[in-house]
């Protein structure tokens, strides 16, 4: 389960998100298999990713929290046909101790 973000850390996300390209692009194939496996490797590589709905407008509502869900992270923010999802990176093993 992921911790809720602060108030604090969304005002960061959204700024940072501000200054970012859609990385990935909802299409006609909607939120397949295939892309919301892109989307978590994305997430694993990069920690913030904005996403554009070319299609599938109209459900982005629904769309957007069901995205954050099944790619275990948190929608930082839906503004018009674009969406930001943050999940934060797992923490590095640590090497064992001698």
């Amino acid at each position: 389960m992921l911790e809720p973000l602060t108030n604090s850390q969304i005002r960061k996300f959204k700024a940072a998100a501000q200054l970012m390209e859609p990385m990935l692009k909802v299409g006609k194939a909607g939120l397949s298999d295939g892309f919301i496996r892109t989307v978590s490797e994305e997430l694993a590589r990069h920690e913030l990713v904005k996403i554009k709905f070319a299609e599938f407008k109209e459900e982005k509502e629904t769309l957007a929290p069901l995205l954050a869900e099944k790619t275990s992270s948190h929608l930082v923010m839906r503004v018009g046909n674009v969406m930001v999802l943050h999940r934060p990176k797992p923490p590095a093993a640590e090497p064992a101790a001698e």
